[in-house]
């Protein structure tokens, strides 16, 4: 499955899940029965991110916390290495690049290394909160370690390759004092998670009636997700959204559970670069206009020409107006696009500490269908202005403002692609606009 931007060739396939509840009750009279389908209708329309940061699992912060000793840990968990790493969330089945400078973190691959394990939890840390951390991470296992201190004048100790193996549930962390101390690394007691096979129960017969109930019920969910991404991509394609999805990409989607290529973790990857490409393109286009007056007040009053046009060019030498220009995109970037950041974040964290393929495969689901929603909410609105526009009757308030505008302006949804917008469209497997 794929995607395709204006100004982007990378190929991106993505998918969409949400978490409800997978208990069911079986052997009720038709009455109970009818209630429980409403209870999972209930739960199905629930918002998973209804509570925003607190929609998913966080740790206590370490800024504080004292450690506790412990001599072994827990039954089925191991104690490793913590590595928080700011506000992205790493999924399972992908690889990698970090480079290593501080202290602490040095001596954490130098132990690795020793003993042998090669490994570490990552986890994203809560986006307010100073000192706390998700209660699920991934584990990355290192491929590759270049040691590189030389060439770099010890400012970067090692560049390192990893692979993300599988995620981690965190019980707690050993040593909180470590965080504000940073003479050495965390470490956390956690549990690693194998989702090589989430849908199979090893405890239960593949073929008795359980294994063929959760059977049956993973390739609903999986046929659900195949019906929302499409009728996504058909949206994305009737509105010809700037960002969006090729046709081919409806017969090319992976739901399958496992860690394969046909596998859902692969999907839920693409989703998370989709939306990321969407964030940029609405970036780019708050910058547009102030990058076009920027153009001129360089050609006009410096006299530059267009091959002449600098890279980067510092506040202090823009007129007193382009700086309250400046000033106010900061501020409207602010507003309009942390939040959207944020919101991947918490969808991202939120697919990763679901128990299992179903859970993801809902999730997924909901987010898709959350998209076609409000591409819905913004067909019809555009149908209503582009109504009101060809009407018999001329307003003089109106005239000279695009419908897009008054759109953009009335819901806050971003500008439609116009004619004039560029775009790239190539409706084969491997192709994303």
């Amino acid at each position: 499955a794929t995607f395709a931007t204006p100004t982007s060739s990378s190929v991106v396939p993505f998918y969409s899940e949400r978490a409800v509840s997978t208990t069911r009750r079986f052997m009720v009279d038709d009455d109970d029965e009818d209630d429980d389908d409403d209870d999972d209708d209930d739960e199905e329309n629930k918002d998973p991110l209804g509570n925003g940061v607190d929609s998913v699992a966080w740790l206590p912060s370490v800024i504080g916390a004292k450690g506790k000793e412990i001599t072994s840990a827990r039954e089925g968990a191991e104690i490793l290495p913590l590595f928080p790493l700011g506000g992205f969330v790493y999924t399972p089945n992908t690889e990698h690049v970090l480079n290593i400078f501080e202290p602490r973190y040095r001596q954490m691959y130098t132990d690795i290394l020793m003993n042998g394990t090669k490994r570490f939890v990552v986890a994203t840390s809560h986006p307010t909160v100073k000192g706390r951390f998700a209660q699920t991470g991934v584990l990355f296992e290192l491929e590759d370690l270049k040691e590189v201190s030389e060439q770099t004048a010890d400012q970067i100790k090692y560049i390192c390759n990893h692979k993300v193996t599988g995620r981690v549930t965190i019980h707690q962390v050993l040593n909180p004092e470590a965080w504000e101390k940073r003479d050495t690394y965390l470490k956390i007691e956690g549990t690693i998670q194998d989702d090589s096979s989430d849908a199979g129960n090893d405890d239960a017969p593949k073929d008795d009636v359980y294994g063929s109930v959760v059977a049956a019920a993973s390739h609903k969910e999986e046929r659900d997700l195949i019906d929302a991404f499409g009728k996504l991509v058909d949206i994305q394609h009737t509105l010809e959204e700037d960002v969006r999805f090729t046709q081919a990409a409806k017969a090319t989607l992976a739901v399958k559970d496992g860690p394969g290529e046909d596998g859902l973790w692969q999907t839920i990857r693409l989703w998370q670069s989709f939306v990321d490409q969407r964030l940029l393109a609405r970036q780019n286009e708050l910058q547009r206009d102030f990058q076009e007056k920027l153009q001129e007040f360089l050609k006009k009053d410096r006299g530059l020409k267009d091959d002449e046009l600098p890279s980067a060019i510092g506040f202090q030498d823009l007129t007193p107006e382009l700086q309250n220009e400046v000033k106010e995109l900061q501020k409207r970037m602010s507003t309009e696009l942390l939040p959207l950041t944020l919101e991947q974040s918490l969808t991202m964290q939120k697919i990763l500490e679901a128990p299992d393929h179903r859970a993801r495969c809902k999730l997924l689901t909901y987010f898709m269908n959350a998209e076609t929603r409000r591409l819905e909410s913004k067909k019809t609105l555009k149908g209503l202005f582009s109504t009101s526009s060809t009407s018999g009757t001329s307003s003089t308030s109106d005239a000279g403002i695009p419908a897009e505008e008054m759109i953009a302006d009335d819901t806050k949804l971003p500008e439609p692609k116009t004619s004039s917008s560029p775009s790239a469209f190539f409706d084969d497997e491997d192709a994303f606009q």
